[in-house]
Order: C-alpha cells, then structure tokens, then sequence
C-alpha cells in the first residue's frame, strides 16, 4: 500500500475545525477591511534566500528545493511573506490609490524538520501583509487582527509578547553588543551559535540548542540600544494596544527566526493548557526593508502569521463547538420511475439552496430511512410508485415527527416555509436548518 509522506496528513474527522478556523478568518479579516491574496506554491529559490536570510534554519536547513526540466531551482514555499511581497512589487500593487494596502493569505507552506505535535512538513498557514504605513497604530492593528481571531474562536488567556529591533542603526549597535558578549562563551556553544556568530549575531537568540545557556540568560536587550525615534516607536505601540486593551509583555529575548524583521516583534502566547510549553500560536512583526530589498519601491510593511495546525490543536483541546452536518432533505426512492422524477425534484431543491441527497444504491425502504438519520436530514421525501402517479409525495418532519402529503410542484416551496419559521413557533423540537 503506498501511504502518505513523512510529515503531511490527510484532513478527515477533523475538517470541521479547519472550516470553522476559514469562517472566521474571513469575518474577521472583513471586520479589519483585509482583502484575500493567494500566490505560487513554489516560487524561484531566490526569493527566499534573499528575504528570509541565508544562514536561517529555515533556508539552510528546511527548505524543499529541485530543478525543473528548465534548468530552473524551485523551493516550495516555507513561508508567507516573501511571496506576498514579490506579488506586490511584480503587480505593481503600490500604485494603488487605497493605502495603507492590506492583505491577507491561507494555504500550505512546506518545511524539512522534525514532525512533532502541531508541526508538519506541509503546514497550513494563515498570516496577514499591510503596506505603506509606518506608523505605529499599524503595529498595534495588526496585533489586535491577530488577537480578534483568537477570540473569535474561543480561545482565552493570550497574552501579546513584545519587543522592538529597531531599524539598521539600533540593530547595528545592539549586534555590536552581542558579540563582544558572545566572544568569551563561543566554545561552549553550539556549532550553529557559532556561524551565527559570524553571519548574523542576531539569530543566537532564537537558538533552541543553547537557549539555557547561561550567557543567553545576562544577553544584552535591545531596548537597551534603540534610537529615540526607534525608542518612540516601540511606546507608541504599547500605547495604542494599551488603549485597545491588549495586555503586552515585553519580551526582551524575543528575536523571531526570520532576517527581514525590524522594529516590532511579537508573538501571541495561549494557555500551556492548550499547546503546553510550545505555546506560542502566532508571530509577527514589521519589516520596513523587505519591499526594497526584494526591488520594489521603499515601503514600510507589518504584518503575522498564525500555523493553522497549532489552532487546530488549541480548538481540541478548549472543546470548540463545530457545527453539526446536516441535510435539509433526504429522498427516499422506490423504484426506476420514481427514481427518475426525483431527479428534477431534487435538482430543483438544490439550485434553490436547499441541501439534498438521496439512494443511489438501491437499499431497502429501512435501509434508507436509516440513512437519512446517518445524514442527519430534517425531511425525508418518499417517493414511489403511486407518488409518481399522483404527482404529490409523503414529506416526514423527522424534528416535529409529523408527515404530510405534498404535490411535487408545492414541495420546495413547503419545506422553504418550514425552515424559515421562527423559532417560537416550533418550542418542543430542537429546530436547525435554514434555508441557504
């Protein structure tokens, strides 16, 4: 039997979450004027490598890479972001009059690591992208947009971790700092630690090998060698969610794992009850350089992504309440003619949004009466002989247990009606489906 790849999975019983976290993302995302994006699967492996940074886990160790039949090298995409930005700048979308721009995305992202709980080498992720203000309220709204959905879902107890890397001259001077702190503790630290060193000081602090290191713990923070401006910027965030009611943290340890960042970062942290000590379900930050690095026009941008898994996971565990699968019809057939004119029948019922099935395997009378409990049909149409010659059929309330009989001609109409009754009127049953 050939079955699936190491680190991927087939989405079966647990559809319903996945549904319930695409319904929301879209209210919300509506709620906050962000307007849908979908880009490549696969994009040139130079993309990444320009924005993510090269010497990151995620370009030197986790990417999926291959040559196509043109002599071309391909990664799949390991991450949202850069790909959304070469969308803006090959789309030219900062023409537009509507400014700040603001976008966001759903779909797979792939990644070569160490499958665990929540993580997976194809991963669904869900993030958003705005461009074109640097203001600090920006920040502040595209936290608040992540912390919504959470709430939206049911999950409570987040807490907003904080920080700010400042822009090129603050992150210059707080690398600086690191490294004459690093230099004494180099040999004991791990073999990456000590390319990073070199390449990109910064990306120590988000090591997972040495995070208990004792020079982790006495690092320099980056508050510490903030600009003013860049040191305004960072109150002004705290300020703003302050007055959206945000709790914050801040989170002087907090780096995030990807080069383009600056000014800044933030994670949304849920209950070790839900995710246990792995427990940050968002990330984000602004990353002013990104849109001119990737040779587009200067243009500040922030934006988050949230791993879906991780929600998934969290929605389990906090018992989140799915929406039960339902029919509002199920007709049961008896016979080749009556077959055939419930064909129209229920073609007529769906194209008028009413959701139907019916037998196609010609069970018994019982048997299909049990599938319509299966399905969970509110009606159940019953068709036979004497139906077809009389035109009208018996229609069973499967909530109220009553049957009436129903010419084919008044049969939508009736069940139409039916549905759209006010609750008030149907105080005994336990009343659900409405008409689409």
């Amino acid at each position: 039997m050939i079955r699936r790849m190491k680190g991927t999975y087939d989405i079966t019983d647990d559809i319903g979450y996945y549904k319930a976290i695409e319904k929301q993302i879209e209210r919300v995302s509506k709620l906050f004027n962000f307007k849908e994006i979908r880009t490549p699967h696969f994009e040139a492996r130079e993309l990444f490598h320009r924005s993510v940074g090269e010497d990151t886990d995620i370009v030197s160790k986790e990417t999926y890479d291959f040559e196509d039949r043109g002599g071309r090298i391909n990664t799949l995409r390991p991450e949202g972001t850069a790909g959304i930005v070469r969308a803006f700048n090959e789309n030219k979308l900062y023409a537009s009059n509507i400014s700040p721009q603001k976008y966001y995305y759903y779909g797979s992202m792939f990644r070569y690591e160490r499958p665990q709980k929540g993580r997976f080498r194809e991963f669904r992720q869900f993030g958003a992208e705005s461009f074109g203000s640097n203001h600090p309220s920006m920040d502040a709204e595209i936290i608040a947009y992540a912390a919504t959905l959470l709430k939206a879902l049911k999950i409570k107890d987040i807490t907003v971790h904080l920080n700010s890397l400042g822009d090129k001259t603050s992150k210059a001077n707080f690398e600086k700092a690191l490294k004459a702190h690093f230099q004494p503790h180099l040999d004991s630290l791990c073999k990456d630690c000590k390319n990073r060193y070199e390449e990109n000081p910064l990306r120590i602090l988000d090591c997972k090998v040495d995070k208990n290191h004792e020079s982790m713990q006495s690092a320099p923070k980056t508050v510490d060698y903030l600009t003013d401006a860049d040191k305004a910027h960072f109150e002004s965030v705290q300020a703003y969610l302050k007055s959206a009611n945000i709790d914050v943290v801040v989170d002087h340890n907090l780096v995030r794992g990807l080069d383009y960042y600056t000014h800044t970062v933030f994670e949304i942290k849920v209950s070790e009850d839900l995710l246990g000590s792995q427990n940050a379900i968002c990330g984000g930050g602004r990353y002013n350089n990104l849109v001119e690095t990737l040779d587009g026009p200067p243009t500040p941008a922030v934006g988050f992504a949230f791993g879906v898994e991780r929600l998934v996971v969290a929605l389990k565990e906090n018992d989140y309440p799915l929406s039960e699968d339902y029919l509002h019809v199920y007709v049961l057939v008896m016979g080749e003619q009556a077959r055939l004119n419930a064909a129209w029948l229920i073609q007529r019922m769906r194209m008028g949004g009413l959701m139907v099935d019916t037998d196609y395997t010609e069970r018994s009378m019982k048997a299909q009466f049990k599938q319509s409990a299966n399905h969970n049909a509110r009606f159940v149409a019953i068709i036979g002989d004497k139906e077809v010659e009389e035109g009208a059929l018996n229609l069973k309330d499967q909530q109220l247990n009553t049957e009436e009989r129903v010419s084919f001609n008044d049969l939508y109409v009736t069940i139409v009606d039916k549905l759209t009754q006010k609750r008030s009127d149907c105080q005994d049953c336990d009343y659900k489906g409405e008409s689409q």
